[in-house]
């Protein structure tokens, strides 16, 4: 290659180097913040789910864990993750009624409120999705849908509909702070 040809190349690594510098993650190409966000997809029975990647701490195979006498019975109980107790709640169970079916696939999602450890069993984890809030649409859910409460707004990714699940609002409702027996 001649000196010439070296140049140019060198030029359009200088390029490349001074945009990457310039790019802001979360940003668009104008420099306005982005509308987009990152989710985790899961399914939960039939519904295929997403929740803010920023509220899972970490995805676990489901460890074994201790019954708490007088807890509900989708309080499966509590598990010692690398020497730190979580709390084990059955979401399915918890939402409608039945207990899950535990297989290979099975997860948990490591998260819970102001720092308390609680690991969301849930059927099958999908990974990481890249959602434009200007994308999302009013959730459609049967009135009596366990998720009513929780579900607000769904993402379309080609043919699949994603459910955005706010998990803070599960861990304010009434009955998932009161995990005590009736």
């Amino acid at each position: 290659m001649t000196a010439k040809g070296d140049r140019a190349a060198f030029r359009k690594l200088q390029e490349y180097q001074r945009r990457s510098e310039a790019f802001k993650p979360g940003t668009s190409a104008t420099g306005e913040r982005s509308q987009e966000w990152s989710g985790v997809t899961f399914r939960l029975g039939t519904s295929q789910l997403a929740c803010n990647i920023d509220q899972v701490q970490e995805i676990l195979p489901l460890p074994s864990a201790t019954p708490v006498p007088g807890a509900q019975p989708w309080i499966l109980g509590l598990a010692n993750v690398r020497g730190n107790l979580m709390t084990v709640v059955d979401l399915g169970w918890f939402l409608n009624g039945e207990p899950a079916e535990i297989t290979s696939s099975s997860r948990l999602l490591a998260t819970g409120p102001h720092k308390s450890p609680v690991g969301l069993l849930i059927d099958e984890v999908y990974g990481q999705r890249h959602f434009l809030n200007s994308d999302a649409q009013t959730a459609e859910l049967a009135e009596d849908s366990p998720l009513s409460g929780l579900v607000h707004r769904q993402h379309q990714l080609g043919t699949e509909f994603w459910q955005e699940v706010d998990l803070d609002r599960l861990f304010n409702t009434a009955e998932f702070l009161n995990g005590a027996a009736t």
